[in-house]
């Protein structure tokens, strides 16, 4: 794919998710690598709902601004997760609705915040682990993000919602999107008897990622 063609899939599947209520105002951002030394990303603010392909930034992999509007603060963590994760090729980041009331509650399980009872929600991410509450911009966000990148492919900001990568942007996107309505399920289940996937089958659907 073209730098191009990637703009045009960024901008397409940005205004999805906004279409659909994934995004809201400028929240959120999300990248994706044009090569193995830089990536495209939203503009600092941009609502995902109103992107144009010439205006999106490009960002090194030292986090330099080499073109397009200035980039979101929250790059930072992006680029810790391609350092550390090789098969990390797209992020997104959001604030969507069920995730980020997910990311507000006390008692949650720092390792895994949702133990497992759809198939797809172990197959696309396996797990979700918290990562403690940091003012946004912090540069500590971007350090945890790093220290679990090897073993998570996505991760939940604790009181500010989800990040979640992909082997590309349509697969990070379909992650996200996975993501969420598991995170919607857990609402609708609450308090509710629930038939957890048993640690011998959660072992086999890791083995079977799409």
């Amino acid at each position: 794919m073209t730098e191009q063609e990637q703009r045009i899939q960024v901008v397409a599947l940005a205004k999805s998710m906004f279409d659909r209520g994934y995004a809201t105002g400028g929240a959120g951002n999300l990248s994706v690598k044009i090569d193995d030394n830089r990536l495209l990303t939203t503009p600092t603010g941009a609502s995902f709902g109103r992107l144009e392909p010439d205006n999106l930034s490009v960002v090194s992999m030292s986090g330099e601004h080499l073109a397009g509007n200035r980039p979101s603060k929250e790059v930072a963590f992006h680029l810790e997760l391609y350092r550390n994760r090789p098969d990390c090729n797209a992020v997104v980041h959001l604030h969507s609705t069920y995730l980020t009331a997910l990311s507000c509650l006390k008692g949650l399980d720092s390792e895994n915040v949702m133990r497992a009872f759809t198939p797809y929600y172990v197959m696309r991410v396996g797990q979700l682990p918290l990562i403690p509450y940091y003012n946004p911009g912090d540069k500590q966000i971007a350090v945890s993000v790093g220290e679990l990148a090897k073993n998570n492919s996505a991760f939940l900001l604790a009181n500010h919602g989800p990040i979640v990568s992909g082997k590309d942007l349509l697969d990070a996107v379909d992650n996200a999107e996975e993501l969420e309505e598991t995170a919607k399920l857990f609402f609708i289940l609450s308090g509710q008897n629930i038939a957890y996937i048993s640690d011998e089958n959660i072992d086999i659907l890791k083995r079977k990622k799409p």
